[in-house]
């Protein structure tokens, strides 16, 4: 399925102000972006769900409790590092543990927090599912850009979550526990 997006909501011809519109180069790498990675991601969900039952959602969130101490975070937290809203998550962890691949749990220290943990059937899912996860990741991205220009993009995206008020490196390296991983 081709992606095509229609930018021109964005722009309204009639603004009373002079907007700084982008030049053709600028245009052409903006509306790049935006038409590779919405392809893109949207491939990546289509082989997990096909291969898995998974969402891209889910295995972010997946990836995120995998990684976290115990595999257990607040749902607070889980929020704050997947791209979902703390509704969309709690709907989304709603069908993994119906799924039998996370639990949740009140945390006792104050009783209004709410732990997600995942669960020994979510790990063995993340075991089969990164591979596919992998291998898209490999052949639709990483294999198909030079390794001079990964590294831009890298630091240009980097730039762009600071400036956006984030770390730019706050996310975490997959650990090297998944049986098949090692550490480069």
């Amino acid at each position: 399925m081709r992606v095509s997006l229609n930018v021109n909501y964005m722009y309204p011809r009639d603004m009373t102000e002079n907007p700084r519109w982008l030049n053709d180069t600028e245009e052409h790498s903006w509306r790049a972006y935006i038409e590779g990675t919405l392809s893109f991601l949207e491939k990546l969900d289509r082989e997990l769900r096909a291969e898995h039952g998974i969402s891209n959602n889910e295995y972010e969130v997946l990836v995120r409790l995998s990684e976290a101490p115990e595999r257990t975070l607040r749902m607070a937290e889980l929020a704050a590092s997947t791209s979902q809203s703390r509704s969309r998550l709690s709907h989304t962890i709603s069908r993994m543990e119906k799924n039998g691949i996370v639990i949740r749990k009140s945390c006792g220290e104050d009783g209004r927090g709410v732990f997600a943990t995942l669960t020994e059937a979510g790990w063995a899912l993340i075991v089969r599912a990164s591979k596919t996860h992998l291998r898209g990741v490999r052949q639709y991205f990483v294999d198909v850009i030079q390794p001079e220009d990964l590294k831009t993009i890298g630091e240009a995206f980097s730039k762009i979550r600071q400036g956006l008020g984030g770390d730019a490196h706050s996310f975490n390296r997959c650990p090297a526990t998944i049986p098949g991983r090692e550490e480069n």
